[in-house]
């Protein structure tokens, strides 16, 4: 069938702010969707309220609306654009929820706008619950015995009869949100309150517990005719119970034999036929361990987490094939991307093994509930290639970036017996190494799959892995045991350990042996059909498919690993955008990177992807093929900075700003010296190495101080202290995160706080623009809302902050983007922070500007003056629209997790609100990230004695707003006796009515708790946090953000908001 000649103009909705549960693979999704539409010669109109992303981008779209996703947005950029088609089924959840209410209320019908790629009865009977349990009942595919409940009783009710443990799951929400699993009824009537509320219909699905089941899940394809095809089947190593995005995944299956692939592969093929879906669709099942029994746990109607990693996995571009089928091209049609020959309904087929490991946030939330289950935890995700699993294991480990590189990593030897057991039966993100442990005592394969229910197939994987540990430990090491060591992928510095020589003796001995790493190639079809996209693995022990051969320069772009707090993907954006302009520079450009979600992985992003662990080992094999002519490591953010030195000593040359001036911007002393010779004012601080110089730097500065490690990104470990008992604490903490470097101790400093990207070519300084944040100085940069451009500082500041800039990036020999925060209070400026490398605001000030501020650093590291570029240099003019960057947050996915805001990031995305004027940028801002206000108009206001005397404002100011004000006793008499009414409400300890049943009374629209400076002083105020989050309502820790907030409130008259097409910028 050719293409449907009527869609001309497509609108995109994307999935918005990365928040656990959403993340990065909907961006490139989308990206990869939005060009395939391109290419078909159709106008592309996208909506998405993330500006970090490349799907936000000019190149990707023709017209680019960064705007809140809701439906009033949508209806009136609907009305302006007149698309004739809407693409819903690449922007997750949202995009889903957000069709399915356009079609709902008749919008789509009286505007005459199809929605391609599904149709709303698909949508309904994939995510309606009880329309997915009849279809599933109509075509005799069996589901857990389940009700549909609107109401707590007919939980309970149910629950009584099917027998506990109960699966929760609320309809369309995402990543778990709102579910879990409930052994008894306390449990269930919490998880259910909890997720009626968060549902966006109001339902839940009650369901007998298959936990301990085997997860298996299989990406389909279908086109308009019916043809299907399966892309690919994944296997959990975790049984049901654990969130399929926290879970170990292997692809292909590891562990089903052939009857039982073949008869899930066919369900799901029923199932895809039935639903009548038109494009990717991802099917989950629970497979009885010990018979042919198995249910269907949920279909996906759209591109989901799985694609992206079944996409990576095989080669197979879902997004973009997915794409084309909603435009009527069917699969015999559309050429398979990867190997130019094929057409995209060949099924792929695997010759290696994929293994998929959670990126989790506990070690930026120490105090949070390490357990999994139901709901999504990880922020982000690494996926490794090999020819084993255990190869696979192995480097998927050292991918993820937590100070761990084998299953030696944690140490559970001070356990007993029964401990261990009991540590075991605990579900969380270490359990493997657990087993490892329990396998050393030569525990039985059957004890540990009958307490973990995890297959022996696995274990007996895991088993092999501590069996090479204790040859190596034995000894000696010979040429076979250490190519064997080698194949497992035991990395140089392990086997070291182990042998008891060091890494480079190991290399050295690798070298004479002819052990070497070799490179294979991913093509979709198992080497049947010659490929052309080159996009390899690692091995050992096989030969290299890999031809070098050089007709023109060589960059090595190393990319930032894995999505979490503090490094997401607006590096993957800096990452992308550098390789483009590299290739368009005439350069052959190689990609290293390890994260299954983004857009950097994709097969045709770079001349060549190397799917790879980020470690100077995994990078110097890479190396050696290669050859590079230069590396560049200012666009990965931390993981890339990390790696410069040892490509060094590999004698790679590190292209744009040298390293050395890399380590004086972040060494203490040279920097100081670096600003004394620039005559520029920095707050007094010293750098320290114990407890106790870090309390007596503390007391000759003076409380507060800020105490963070050097070299650190995301402000992790970073704090306030305010007392000799804090700093005592926050070393601690310091010192479990790895301690190589110095830490330093700052005097805090109240004051605005200022942000400035620029680029810099050796002479001349770009300066696009100031941001402004309104969060005072002490709350993490990516934490706080920022403003673009500045708002509130003088000419005299202004002036001043762009003659610094030019200074330090002179000093520094800045040859490409450096990052500078300065705090400015009054005409003072001092400088608090230098980075001289890409950082979290490039992608929001490139857009807001239209300055490509990563495409001009990379010309100018390739030679080009920014004069050259046609580009003058100094601060920018302003461009004529009003830019707010706000922070979204993932915390009710946490248990346990403080939602206070600090010094160290705690913001998972963010949203951008574009207006004429503040005001309305401000309220798009807020309304991006699901501040909708007013509701109930009732509010909860608990602050700190310094507060206050601040609070009485932003009490009268609500007040005026017609806000009933409830506080705890010493709030309220504060507030009253300053002629702010507030109603006195018990503290959660004090007995009924008192604050948490208030909260839980579902009629406060906001909690604005104010906590006191240092850790954890009261766990009052930390519980009215965490029950204000778990219960959907607003919760704000900053009276910065409270007062923006009411600005926002008090000029909301201005609802009628415009849309701005970034792509005219």
């Amino acid at each position: 069938m050719p293409r449907n000649s009527n869609i001309k103009k497509v609108l995109v909705i994307g999935s918005g702010p990365i928040v656990i549960g959403q993340a990065a693979e909907f961006d490139y999704a989308g990206t990869q969707a939005c060009r395939s539409l391109k290419e078909e010669g159709i106008s592309v109109v996208l909506v998405n309220s993330n500006p970090a992303t490349i799907m936000t981008d000019k190149d990707i779209a023709d017209m680019v609306y960064i705007e809140p996703l809701t439906v009033p947005v949508l209806e009136q950029i609907i009305i302006k654009e007149k698309p004739d088609s809407i693409l819903p089924t690449l922007g997750g959840q949202a995009g889903l929820n957000l069709a399915m209410e356009l079609e709902e209320c008749g919008f789509l019908k009286e505007h005459h706008v199809k929605l391609i790629g599904t149709t709303p009865e698909t949508i309904k009977k994939a995510e309606d619950r009880l329309e997915f349990k009849l279809t599933m009942e109509k075509i005799g595919e069996p589901i857990a015995a389940s009700k549909v409940v609107e109401q707590v009783e007919d939980g309970v009710e149910f629950a009584k009869a099917i027998g506990y443990p109960i699966v929760l799951r609320p309809a369309y929400t995402l990543g778990g949100s709102g579910g879990g699993i409930a052994a008894n009824e306390e449990e269930l009537v919490e998880i259910l309150e909890n997720g009626l509320r968060l549902s966006r219909v109001g339902q839940v699905l009650v369901e007998r517990c298959i936990a301990g089941w085997k997860e298996i899940e299989y990406e389909v394809m279908r086109d308009s005719a019916g043809n299907c095809i399966t892309v690919c089947n994944m296997e959990n190593l975790d049984p049901v119970g654990v969130h399929t995005g926290d879970s170990i995944v292997v692809a292909p299956s590891q562990t089903l034999g052939d009857k039982e692939y073949q008869m899930l592969r066919t369900a799901a093929l029923n199932i895809i036929n039935e639903l009548q879906i038109t494009g990717g669709c991802n099917v989950q099942f629970a497979l009885h361990p010990e018979s042919f029994e198995y249910c269907v746990i949920e279909v996906n109607p759209r591109v989901s987490r799985s694609s992206a990693l079944a996409s990576k996995a095989t080669g197979y571009p879902i997004a973009k094939v997915a794409a084309k089928i909603a435009l009527g091209y069917t699969l015999d049609e559309i050429k398979n991307a990867v190997t130019k020959k094929t057409c995209a309904c060949f099924e792929p087929m695997l010759d290696y093994c994929v293994v998929k490991m959670p990126r989790l946030p506990f070690d930026k939330f120490i105090h949070a509930k390490r357990t999994l289950g139901t709901q999504m935890k990880a922020t982000g995700e690494v996926m490794s290639i090999c020819t084993s699993f255990e190869g696979a294991l192995m480097k998927a480990i050292r991918s993820l970036e937590q100070h761990v590189d084998s299953l030696l990593s944690y140490s559970y030897k001070d356990l007993n017996e029964e401990e261990l057991k009991k540590r075991l039966e605990q579900v969380d993100d270490r359990r493997i190494w657990v087993i490892a442990e329990a396998l050393r005592r030569g525990m039985s394969y059957e004890t540990i799959h009958m307490i973990t229910r995890i297959d022996c197939w696995f274990i007996d994987k895991l088993a092999k892995l501590i069996y090479m540990e204790r040859a190596l430990e034995q000894g000696p090491l010979t040429k076979e045991l250490l190519g064997e060591a080698k194949r497992m992928e035991f990395p140089d510095k392990v086997i070291g350990q182990l042998t008891g020589i060091s890494e480079t003796q190991v290399k050295e001995m690798r070298y004479k042996a002819g052990i070497r790493a070799s490179y294979k190639m991913v093509d979709t079809c198992a080497a049947e059909f010659a490929a052309e996209t080159p996009y390899y693995y690692s091995c050992f022990g096989s030969e290299t498919e890999i031809e070098a051969h050089r007709d023109r320069k060589k960059v090595l772009v190393l990319g930032s690993g894995p999505i979490r707090i503090g490094q997401g993907i607006e590096f993957d954006y800096c990452s992308v955008h550098s390789t483009w302009a590299f290739r368009e520079a005439g350069y052959e450009t190689i990609i290293i990177n390890n994260n299954p979600e983004t857009v950097s992985t994709d097969f045709d992003i770079a001349d060549k992807l190397y799917f790879e662990p980020l470690t100077p080992e995994d990078v110097e094999n890479i190396v050696e093929i290669e050859k590079p002519d230069g590396a560049v490591v200012q666009f990965g953010g931390q993981t890339a900075i990390k790696l410069t030195e040892a490509l060094m000593k590999m004698g790679v040359p590190i292209l744009g700003t040298a390293a050395e001036d890399v380590d004086a911007a972040e060494d203490r002393e040279l920097f100081d010296r670096i600003l004394e010779q620039c005559e520029i004012p920095r707050p007094a601080g010293h750098t320290v190495f114990t407890c106790e110089e870090a309390i007596k730097a503390a007391n000759s500065l003076g409380y507060p101080v800020l105490v963070r490690p050097s070299y650190v990104l995301g402000g992790q470990g970073m704090r306030i202290a305010i007392s000799d008992e804090d700093i005592r604490e926050f070393i601690g903490i310091i010192n479990q995160i790895a301690q190589e470097h110095p830490i330093l101790v700052d005097k805090y400093l109240v004051g605005k706080e200022i942000e400035v990207d620029a680029v810099c070519d050796g002479e001349d300084i770009l300066i696009p623009g100031i941001m402004e944040h309104i969060e005072r100085a002490g709350i993490h940069s990516g934490d706080s809302i920022s403003v673009y451009p500045a708002q509130s500082i003088s000419k005299k500041a202004t002036e001043t902050i762009e003659l610094y800039t030019e200074k330090l990036a002179r000093a520094l020999h800045v040859k490409g983007l450096i990052n500078i925060q300065f705090i400015v209070c009054g005409d003072k400026v001092y400088v608090i922070e230098v980075n001289p490398r890409s950082s979290r605001t490039v992608p929001y000030i490139s857009k807001v500007t239209g300055i490509p501020i990563v495409k001009l650093a990379t010309r100018v590291i390739t030679g080009s003056t920014l004069k050259e570029l046609g580009y003058a240099p100094g601060l920018q003019k302003p461009a004529d629209y009003i830019a707010i960057k706000m922070p979204v947050f993932s915390f009710e996915k946490l248990r346990g997790a403080d939602i206070s805001l600090g010094p160290e990031m705690k913001s998972t995305g963010e949203c951008l609100g574009i207006a004429k004027s503040f005001n309305e940028a401000l309220y798009k801002a807020f309304l991006g990230v699901g501040i909708n206000l007013p509701r109930h108009k009732k509010m909860i206001l608990t602050v700190n004695d310094e507060s206050k005397e601040e609070a009485v404002g932003i009490g009268r100011r609500f007040e005026a707003l017609g806000y009933t004000i409830y506080a705890t006793r010493g709030t309220a008499a504060y507030l009253n006796k300053n002629g702010v009414n507030a109603l006195k409400i018990n503290k959660l300890e004090q007995e009924s009515p008192n604050l948490m049943d208030l909260i839980y009374s579902h009629e406060i629209d906001l909690v604005i708790d104010i906590p006191s400076q240092g850790y954890e002083k009261s766990k009052d105020g930390f519980l009215i946090r965490r029950y204000a989050i778990e219960t959907g309502v607003n919760c704000i820790t900053a009276l910065d953000t409270a007062n923006a907030l009411l600005t926002s409130l008090e000029n909301s008259e201005h609802r009628t908001l415009t849309p701005v097409d970034i792509a005219t910028v």
